[in-house]
């Protein structure tokens, strides 16, 4: 079994390094992932990230599991579970109500309109159906908005190759219709798989399917997360383009 600090950690790092959440520590968090160096530092640095700790909570308290950092529940929030059905509409809305209700001011009947649609605690949820209604996206470019929106996403792609501390990975970019969001023609991206030496994924080689959070690679991805990271993904996604009110709308349109 996978620590599930140091799981947390591998899709923290990403938006921790470019500043957007969690504590000022970025350089801890490159440094135990790559040495696979669990402890309580990090344990309680994953409590700072703000966004991610409330779901894993919920998630955890859901399914009678005392530790928010099990890895069954670092799993469920960042790529996907069965845990994520576990988590009915009334504590979900509980959750997003004490959490969101004040800063989404006029917009949070839209954003509560997607807990009876099929809202679960999943990352791609929070990009898709929160992130827009808070005000963190200016409007402006229709290509900004719409890369913060892809890039904050956890995604999925094959490895084409490998070169130094960088990669080649084929994936799928969003694409906004005037109307929905969808996934793009697959195409080649080049993102890190490491920086001096430090790495979240561990070693990759052509083939590989792996998960990335904005510029990184965060981890190889078998099978199994595979097919949850899509499933989950794409019936949020779904869910999100199904609402009178769609929140990627709000920045996109």
């Amino acid at each position: 079994m996978v620590d599930g600090v140091l799981l947390f950690s591998r899709y923290a790092y990403p938006p921790n390094e470019l500043g957007y959440c969690g504590p000022d520590r970025p350089q801890q968090l490159l440094e135990q992932v790559s040495a696979g160096a669990s402890d309580d530092g990090l344990r309680q640095l994953a409590k700072g990230f703000e966004g991610a700790w409330p779901y894993l909570e919920l998630i955890a308290a859901s399914a009678g599991i005392a530790d928010p950092l099990d890895e069954r529940v670092v799993e469920a929030y960042w790529v996907g579970n069965h845990l994520l059905d576990g988590v009915g509409p009334r504590l979900m809305g509980d959750s997003l109500e004490a959490r969101f209700k004040k800063r989404a001011a006029g917009s949070w009947n839209h954003l509560a309109e997607a807990v009876p649609a099929g809202a679960v605690p999943h990352h791609s949820f929070h990009v898709f159906a929160v992130y827009p209604w808070l005000g963190l996206l200016r409007e402006g470019r229709l290509d900004e908005p719409l890369r913060v929106l892809d890039r904050c996403r956890i995604r999925w792609g094959q490895v084409v190759e490998v070169v130094g501390e960088e990669a080649l990975v084929r994936s799928r970019r969003l694409e906004w219709d005037g109307r929905k969001l969808t996934l793009g023609e697959s195409c080649v991206e080049r993102v890190l798989v490491g920086l001096d030496g430090l790495g979240l994924a561990g070693n990759l080689v052509p083939g590989d399917w792996c998960s990335l959070h904005w510029d990184w690679v965060c981890e190889r991805l078998v099978e199994r997360r595979l097919k949850a990271l899509r499933d989950y993904t794409l019936r949020q996604l779904a869910m999100v383009n199904g609402l009178s009110h769609p929140a990627p709308s709000s920045v996109l349109s």
